[in-house]
């Protein structure tokens, strides 16, 4: 068993220096980072759309945010299950703290898994020779103060460093199988890593840039085609799967987010505004330089591994070996890091302070997460020249570790922290902890300090006939249209048994869907809970995040609730309220309500299967009567006179 072990896994005599210390560089990361994040421990209002997402699966209405509406409010799909299961095997736990309990934990099994991946490149050229493995690219990450942020955010930011960091090391295992003596490629090894690169697409949809990448790596190197069509069922299966399940169920090929986001579309400005955002308050590029420096002093000092073959093993020509090899493997991760900056800069990045370039931060650095100080010992260099190269990786080093005690400790974004400026990003964490009263807000019932909240259950209570509620500019108050009046004479049994329609209008859909009961519909007006807002157009200049905008009249217009005055606000208009209820007949927009609205049947799954990529392309107007005119409906009469102006003066 022992043997067979050892053909398997490359077996590395590390001196005790070096296992010790990459040991104890783990530990002391690992618990650096463990207790930065919890300092920083909260739960943003994105993470409790999650949450919200996961009370539906429990109570049995399915994977959605409202009942009886199909919308996929969550980009991570394995996030929400790991959640589900997490909430289901808790009991009575809070959900929100089993979701921090899981991000906080696969935050740092993501860095240990990183480190761990990074000194097993390194262990072979340090066969036989004493050396410090010590932190240097995760140290920069932990230090970073939106990595700790959103280590304990409730969103899938811990999930995704896990699963790079167990995907590194298991490349890292993959490359070195066949640059041994006697090299073995295990089926089932691969099977594994196939299935975990399969993943990809689950874990975040742009993470398929990474995952899809690793598998044509292995499908390159592999030898013979049934170890090529056991990557691709093994790297298949799963997301191929969902995916049907999502076009048929959600009737979408992507989630709704990447609708409501445009996912597709580019806003290279907004791109850059945001990475320099995330650059300048932690000086960013001087890491970048000093791990540059330090990646030349390791090629320097870097000797030829002990067990290269100088055979091509039989059956591998030199493009395989060439793909499977800890070069290209490095190379490989160091372009992922490269391709998931480029693409979220072109997307115009994010509204949250550095979220979602902390995943190719953490690609660009995952190859130099510890770093090799090699003691000198006369073989390669003379004992002169290797201190001489010594010190030097010594004193860059040291400068990584104060560039990084000063960034943990910098003020961010400083007073702009908590202003959404022209840019449209904010330090989320802050902004929540000022808003609620909160330096930690962790549950729902901390976001019940937060402007309008408590009003909102006050409104809901106030309307047992049911109500739209829309924010008022008053935090205390709620505008209130009220739904169409129950008959009259209904018996008190009859009464206490009807489901009365309510449905707040609001932007912060995470924190008020999980202080209202599941059957309040809670939609917005950027797309995320609403099918509506979701297929309408992005707007040129809108707020990065948040740049679609549906009226709030098309929720009065697509609810049972009174259409005219005195019934409805001030602000919003009986003839837009008529153009758009006239709009929602639309064949081509009740088809797309009808895929997420109408009841689930074998047949309604599969005509939204077949119609899933028209859907994702759908837009309608946020302008009611622009999208009459799209659709080529005729406009209702209007209700008053239309305007025509001032009224001619003079003499």
């Amino acid at each position: 068993m022992g043997d067979r072990l050892a053909a398997r896994w490359p077996v590395f005599p590390y001196d005790a220096t070096v296992r010790i210390s990459l040991w104890l560089s783990v530990v002391v990361t690992a618990v650096l980072f463990g207790w930065g994040a919890w300092q920083r421990r909260w739960i943003a209002d994105d993470g409790l759309i999650v949450l919200r997402t996961v009370r539906n699966l429990l109570a049995g209405n399915g994977p959605v945010f409202n009942a009886g509406e199909r919308i996929e409010a969550n980009t991570s799909t394995v996030w929400t299950y790991l959640v589900t299961l997490g909430a289901w095997l808790g009991g009575p736990v809070r959900m929100e703290y089993v979701a921090l309990a899981f991000a906080l934990t696969l935050s740092v099994l993501g860095v240990v898994l990183a480190m761990l991946g990074t000194g097993r490149l390194y262990a072979p050229s340090l066969q036989g020779r004493r050396a410090l493995l010590l932190p240097a690219g995760a140290l920069v990450y932990i230090a970073v103060p939106p990595a700790r942020d959103f280590a304990t955010s409730g969103l899938e930011n811990g999930l995704v460093l896990a699963y790079l960091g167990l995907l590194w090391w298991m490349m890292v295992c993959w490359s070195q199988a066949l640059r041994r003596p006697n090299p073995v490629s295990s089926k089932y090894f691969d099977a594994t890593l196939a299935a975990v690169a399969g993943l990809s697409v689950l874990i975040r949809p742009e993470l398929a840039l990474i995952g899809g990448g690793a598998l044509v790596m292995m499908l390159i190197a592999a030898r013979g085609w049934r170890r090529r069509v056991l990557i691709v069922v093994a790297g298949g299966l799963l997301p191929v799967a969902y995916q049907i399940f999502r076009m048929g169920y959600y009737g979408l090929l992507v989630p709704g987010t990447a609708v409501a986001k445009d996912a597709s579309g580019s806003k290279w400005a907004q791109g850059l505004t945001y990475l320099t955002n995330f650059n300048q308050p932690y000086l960013l590029w001087v890491p970048v330089m000093l791990l540059a420096a330090l990646g030349v002093v390791l090629l320097t000092t870097r000797t030829r591994p002990w067990w290269v073959r100088h055979q091509v093993p039989r059956g591998y020509g030199w493009l395989a070996r060439t793909v499977q090899s800890p070069a290209a493997v490095v190379l490989f991760m160091f372009v992922s890091g490269l391709l998931q900056a480029i693409y979220w800069v072109r997307q115009g990045g994010d509204f949250m302070h550095g979220r979602v370039l902390l995943t190719p931060l953490f690609c660009l650095l995952i190859p130099v997460a510890v770093i090799p100080v090699v003691l000198p010992d006369g073989t390669k260099f003379t004992r002169e020249t290797g201190y001489l190269l010594a010190a030097a990786t010594s004193v860059l080093w040291a400068a990584v570790v104060g560039w990084s005690i000063w960034a943990a400790n910098s003020p961010g974004l400083g007073a702009d922290a908590t202003r959404v400026t022209y840019s449209g990003i904010v330090d989320e964490r802050r902004f929540y902890s000022q808003a609620t009263g909160h330096a930690h807000p962790l549950t729902a019932a901390d976001y019940l300090d937060y402007p309008r909240m408590r009003a909102v259950l006050t409104a809901i209570d106030n309307t047992p006939d049911g109500a739209l509620l829309l924010p008022s500019g008053n935090y205390d108050v709620w505008d209130v249209v009220p739904a169409f009046p129950p008959p009259p004479d209904l018996t008190p049994a009859e009464r206490r048994a009807l489901r009365t329609p309510h449905t707040v209008f609001f932007t912060n859909m995470g924190m008020l869907g999980m202080n209202v009961g599941l059957d309040v519909r809670v939609i917005d007006q950027i797309g995320l809970t609403n099918p509506l807002a979701m297929h309408t157009q992005r707007l040129t200049d809108g707020r990065i995040g948040h740049d679609k905008n549906l009226f709030p009249d098309w929720a009065v217009a697509e609810g049972p609730f009174l259409k005219t005055r005195p019934y409805i606000p001030a602000y919003l208009d009986e003839d837009w309220i008529a153009q758009a209820q006239a709009a929602l007949a639309c064949p081509a927009t009740e088809s797309m309500l009808t895929s997420v609205r109408g009841e689930m049947s074998p047949r309604r799954f599969l005509s939204n299967l077949a119609h899933a990529y028209d859907f994702t392309k759908y837009r309608i107007d946020r302008v009611p009567l622009y999208d009459l005119q799209r659709c080529g409906l005729p406009v209702p009469e209007p209700k008053k006179p239309p305007y025509t102006g001032m009224p001619a003066t003079g003499p």
